[in-house]
């Protein structure tokens, strides 16, 4: 049996919150629901049980102080032209930040997953797009080119689950991983 892996730092309430409310109501630009924002820190996809089972040992082994991200600026990825994320930024390439992800991949490999090999550029999707034309994004991304989210108290990352279903996916909380001392 597989399972659909991530990992990923949660956010606060507060912080949810005021992402939604940053919702320019666009038409084909569907918003993540608040309870589905997270910092993506790896996606691993499809993982077989005895994999995970490794994963789940070499993640709870790793140990990082507690630290503050900064939630900065708005951007979009997009596919031949097309936005396809609108995301908020978040680090400013902060170096503890960088550190947990690189110890993450770390742990996967050590469990038997392939790396991924695409750059990571940190980030927290706030809607999909879809037909979306890009000049409707711009009076957004101009406004929010320099959103100033405030920080975020990072104690933990988790280990999830993915289910996909009709109504979007469903996220179960497999691990958490403490923070061992700073901030």
């Amino acid at each position: 049996m597989t399972k659909r892996l991530f990992i990923a730092i949660d956010l606060p309430e507060l912080t949810r919150q005021l992402l939604t409310r940053l919702d320019p109501h666009i038409r084909g630009a569907r918003w993540i629901d608040p309870a589905q924002m997270h910092l993506t820190l790896a996606f691993f996809g499809d993982v077989s049980d005895e994999i995970a089972l490794a994963l789940h040992e070499r993640l709870s082994a790793i140990r990082f102080g507690a630290f503050f991200l900064p939630i900065t600026g708005a951007g979009m990825f997009s596919a031949k032209g097309a936005p396809k994320i609108i995301w908020i930024g978040v680090g400013k390439a902060h170096p503890h930040l960088f550190q947990i992800h690189k110890r993450a991949h770390e742990a996967a490999l050590a469990a038997g997953l392939e790396p991924e090999l695409r750059p990571w550029h940190p980030h927290i999707t706030i809607a999909r797009c879809r037909d979306v034309a890009p000049q409707s994004l711009r009076k957004f991304l101009k406004a929010n080119a320099d959103l100033d989210a405030g920080m975020v108290r990072v104690e933990a990352f988790h280990l999830y689950s993915s289910k996909l279903t009709p109504a979007g996916p469903i996220h179960t909380r497999e691990l958490t991983v403490q923070c061992s001392g700073g901030l």
